[in-house]
């Protein structure tokens, strides 16, 4: 079972990130001042400023910051404090160049640019825990703070380390899980291609090999590696921390990441998790979001949905408010009038109760001067300005709905065993990514909601239970205490669908010789007699499902019922014309279907409509695909978020009396909805 979250906000709250080592002194009052005239509160701070505690090895000053954080307290501005350890300084990595990770070829990645170091050089981790040390021994009780961030988005950036160190902590990885050679040996099958270790330190973080065609049972272990050297950095730097923070104040950090349990840093680090949200990414040059179908800003949604699995009431550490870029990458346009507040707005909706907008003022100099803040370089009040004081007006308008929960019509069921198998497993990869994009934009446009829900060792039959319809897209690994799971779950009367490549791994990643897919057979009453990919030389692949055709793309399974199985589709077309596509088995109070292909927005819809749970909130709201519609509730109230993402108007229908918190007006029947524009509710019994 999840742990609860230990820290969530009682009102709605919005914060900005502020860099004063960029800027002279004389900005500082004014600029504080003129952040708390728009509604600001709350600024993060130091996350990449280490050389102004330590400008030399072991030698400390604290008159920086003690100014800063002195006028914080005169003006009753509130801080989080970030620990520097994203940007070693100069003088730790020249003097200690084993701290540098590495590309995969041995190369360092040299000091200049940011997230340089790695997370397992002894030399590191000490230098690291000192500063954190002197920073929270010193800060730890200044009134001005509220929360601590660790570092500032681990593994963003790079997600792979390749230092000589990596190896050395990755050999004692695989030895404390192994403990012999023999069963390292069995579990990675390096009988194949000659690949037996025979002693420890034979082995190495993934290095280069022809083709890439490195051992995918080895590189399974080393993303858990990974994920493991990252928490236990966020770890070491969180419990040093909790010796000197104020009660009640937070630890945080910003994600959201690749190759990390972030559930498990969050549950074992952090108070509250927060997120950094840019859906202008979605505007890129190098993009063209006239044609794009994976709905463009509107794609943050998913990954919201996904911090949400993670902390149900959660914050927003970096929110767009200007065009995002580099000099050297990630060019793009700036937030259209109307956006800035759509994508904060965005945030809130999926459960973000703390908006914290990415920066005060646009930098002048440097890799990041096009990454645009709320001000630009001229320092002059400007349209966003002015919209984040509208936002932060209509902000404060939902301080009712602070820390109400995020209503979902189905689960969609993930692991990280099979997530980090996409790494290693190019099939496997092709299969999940089209399912994972499909089955969010039919929750999307069919106003059918629904959660992630992560599955661990400790995942309780309740947390699956609080869900009608569960979707496993493709759970390649599958473990006999997870297929117990999912079983009780159906029999308890839940319906459980998976798609096709399921069940045919170990935990290890090595095939299983069983019929797939495999452990969920039971369950599914299905037996897989072939498969393939469909071919690019013949006819898209469809089914006939009780007259539907449905698209059935990328992958088929070719199935037969046992078990009381029962076909509802079979295959229109290919050398399995007229098998079985589709097939359910009853078990106890509910029931699994196996999809035998990947999942497609029109196939989605299909299976909301056969499970009953297609569109939730028809009888109460109705509007277009363009428009996004989620209802958080609290208590007995039900509040719901209207935004749209078009540059045009776009019609809603309200078929009950609701209040526009906004401006507290009662509205019913058709509303026109502006250019970019949002509306909150609250539905009136």
């Amino acid at each position: 079972m999840r742990k609860p979250q230990n820290f969530q906000w009682k009102e709605m709250t919005m914060g900005t990130c502020y860099y004063p080592e960029h800027w002279s002194r004389e900005l500082w009052q004014d600029d504080l001042q003129r952040m708390k005239a728009a509604g600001i509160t709350v600024i993060r701070v130091a996350e990449f400023a280490w050389n102004k505690v330590e400008p030399e090895e072991g030698v400390f000053t604290f008159d920086f910051w003690d100014e800063f954080m002195e006028l914080c307290k005169q003006e009753e501005m509130q801080v989080i404090f970030g620990t520097p350890t994203a940007t070693p300084p100069a003088w730790l990595t020249e003097k200690y160049p084993e701290v540098l990770n590495c590309r995969q070829d041995g190369v360092p990645y040299r000091h200049g640019a940011r997230r340089h170091y790695n997370y397992n050089s002894p030399k590191y981790r000490e230098l690291s825990a000192r500063i954190v040390e002197k920073l929270a021994q010193h800060y730890g009780k200044h009134p001005a703070i509220v929360g601590w961030q660790i570092d500032n988005e681990l593994n963003c950036e790079v997600d792979e380390f390749y230092s000589e160190a990596d190896s050395v902590a990755f050999r004692n990885f695989v030895k404390e899980k192994y403990k012999t050679l023999d069963n390292l040996n069995e579990a990675w099958g390096t009988v194949f291609w000659n690949q037996t270790y025979t002693d420890w330190e034979q082995i190495y973080v993934p290095r280069p090999v022809l083709n890439n065609g490195c051992n995918p049972h080895l590189r399974l272990d080393y993303y858990r590696f990974i994920s493991e050297s990252t928490i236990s950095f966020c770890k070491m730097q969180a419990e040093i921390i909790s010796k000197y923070k104020k009660d009640g104040d937070y630890i945080t950090t910003n994600g959201m990441f690749w190759n990390l349990d972030n559930h498990k840093m969050a549950e074992e680090c952090l108070d509250v998790y927060t997120y950094d949200s840019y859906p202008s990414f979605a505007f890129g040059l190098n993009r063209d979001p006239k044609t794009a179908k994976d709905l463009n800003d509107r794609h943050w949604s998913k990954n919201l949905t996904e911090v949400r699995s993670i902390c149900p009431h959660f914050g927003i550490m970096e929110q767009q408010s200007g065009a995002g870029g580099w000099t050297t990458r990630m060019e793009g346009p700036a937030p259209r009038p109307g956006q800035l507040t759509l994508w904060a707005m965005q945030s809130v909706a999926h459960g973000a109760d703390y908006i914290s907008f990415f920066r005060w003022r646009t930098c002048t100099f440097s890799t990041e001067m096009y990454w645009h803040g709320i001000l630009d370089y001229d320092n002059r009040d400007n349209r966003k300005l002015a919209e984040v004081k509208d936002f932060y007006n209509k902000l404060k308008c939902l301080d009712e709905v602070c820390g109400a929960d995020y209503t979902a019509a189905f689960g969609v069921l993930k692991d990280y065993d099979n997530m980090w198998d996409t790494n290693v497993d190019v099939w496997h990869r092709r299969v999940e990514a089209q399912s994972s994009e499909e089955i969010f934009i039919a929750s999307e446009i069919y106003h059918t909601p629904y959660n992630t829900l992560y599955l661990s060792e400790d995942t309780d039959i309740k947390e699956l239970q609080k869900y009608p319809v569960l979707i496993y897209a493709h759970p390649v690994i599958m473990t006999g205490k997870r297929a117990a799971l999912l079983k009780e779950y159906v029999a308890n009367g839940g319906i459980l669908i998976i798609g096709c490549r399921s069940g045919y791994k170990q935990e290890n990643g090595k095939c299983v010789m069983l019929p797939q897919p495999g452990l969920l057979q039971k369950i599914t009453g299905s037996d897989v007699r072939d498969f393939t990919f469909t071919s690019p030389a013949e006819p898209s692949v469809t089914a006939n499902w009780d007259g539907q055709t449905i698209d059935m793309p990328i992958f088929n399974d070719i199935m037969e019922p046992v078990e009381e199985g029962e076909t509802l589709a079979f295959y229109d077309n290919s050398y399995y014309a007229g098998k079985p596509a589709v097939i359910r088995k009853n078990t106890g109070k509910g029931y699994a279907i196996h999809f035998g292909s990947t999942f497609s927005r029109e196939s989605m819809k299909v299976l909301l409509e056969y499970t009953g749970i297609l569109e939730p909130f028809q009888a109460m709201l109705e509007a277009p695909q363009e428009v996004e519609v989620i209802q958080r509730v609290k208590g007995n109230k039900k509040y719901f978020f209207v935004l749209n993402y078009m540059g045009s108007e776009q019609k809603i229908v309200l078929k009950k009396q609701m209040r526009s918190l906004y401006d507290n007006v009662i509205a019913n029947g058709e509303i026109c909805m502006k250019p970019y524009e949002t509306i909150v509710y609250e539905v009136l019994e």
